[in-house]
């Protein structure tokens, strides 16, 4: 009995190799205007970053020209209980303590007082008179330093601000204990930015944070005799 091998036609065996020639042709064209694309995309995504990298770097440095001018960045904070020594941070927070001095220099915090007292959080002040008048502030708010490295330890000084990250003016505190979750976290939960540390006078921290407090209008932990701040000064 004979075995019979099937021979395919010629020109079958041609037409089915020009198929698959065009086929690969196809797929390396898709795959090469893909590339490309993303190479752009790529492209102009980094350019962005760099721009705003840039962009923040010069305006950390302007803030840090601006402080080293400014001499001396120990301060004295002169209450009604005593008298609290902080050194500044102008390394780790420029921005911060560039606009901090500057409200010290316009004596903005003068005739004002710690208006909200928690003992075992915070003493915060800054922002309000005796009558509980808030004081208006007079630069624009600013970028939220909190991402600096430091943390929110007892003894700790840093700025008060509202909900939105980069709304700090004025208003600041001084940390009673150790608060870590109010350190930078994560970009959605920024945390407050610390720009100082206190280097004597925390008895005077520890004897606010120890006064009566009441509730005044909308303000709670309000002390029921007021802790003034006579002045903040350069020492």
């Amino acid at each position: 009995m004979k075995t019979h091998t099937y021979k395919p036609n010629r020109l079958v065996v041609l037409f089915i190799y020009l198929i698959a020639f065009v086929l690969m042709t196809f797929s390396f064209h898709t795959r090469a205007d893909a590339a490309e694309a993303a190479g752009t995309t790529g492209t102009a995504k980094v350019e962005t970053t760099k721009k705003e990298v840039a962009k923040e770097t010069k305006a950390d440095k302007k803030a840090k020209d601006a402080v080293k001018k400014s001499g001396d960045t120990t301060i004295v904070i002169d209450t009604s209980v005593g008298k609290i020594t902080v050194k500044l941070n102008a390394e780790k927070a420029p921005i911060t303590v560039e606009n901090f001095l500057k409200y010290i220099d316009n004596k903005h915090y003068n005739k004002t007082i710690f208006h909200r007292v928690m003992k075992d959080f915070v003493i915060q002040g800054g922002g309000h008179l005796v009558d509980m008048t808030e004081k208006p502030t007079e630069f624009p708010a600013i970028k939220n330093e909190a991402d600096n490295g430091l943390f929110n330890k007892r003894g700790t000084i840093a700025m008060a601000r509202m909900n939105e990250k980069d709304s700090a003016t004025a208003q600041f505190f001084i940390n009673v204990v150790n608060n870590s979750m109010l350190d930078y976290q994560s970009p959605q939960q920024f945390g407050y930015a610390v720009f100082g540390e206190v280097t004597s006078g925390m008895d005077v921290v520890d004897k606010i944070r120890n006064v009566e407090t009441t509730t005044k209008g909308p303000h709670a932990d309000v002390p029921v005799k007021p802790i003034t701040i006579n002045s903040i000064t350069r020492k």
